[in-house]
């Protein structure tokens, strides 16, 4: 055989030409060459963003000076009368439910 005649099996005088495995490695090359891109643009995102703690600590700061709406605010004394609807009997006798 000459060396540079192929034969029936695909073969090269002593060389094996693999096409997918070269296609495969040039679609992993792209898919990473994409990912790279990305990690790179988001990146520079971060970059531009300002810090968090600095973003969080002015969230946090407008969040306590407002009061929450969901919550009363007492403007008078307090009722202590109001005390005995959420705390338990002051003795186990005199309860007669049978949850405490």
């Amino acid at each position: 055989m000459e060396a540079g005649s192929s034969n029936s099996s695909g073969q090269l005088s002593g060389r094996v030409v693999d096409t997918r495995g070269k296609h495969r490695i040039q679609a992993e090359l792209k898919r990473l060459e994409q990912e790279a891109r990305f990690l790179e643009e988001e990146l520079e995102q971060l970059e531009k963003m300002d810090n968090a703690s600095a973003s969080c600590k002015e969230f946090l700061d407008s969040v306590e000076s407002k009061p929450d709406p969901l919550l009363p605010e007492t403007t008078g004394p307090v009722n202590d009368t109001w005390d005995q609807w959420f705390e338990g009997p002051k003795e186990a006798k005199r309860c007669g439910c049978s949850i405490l």
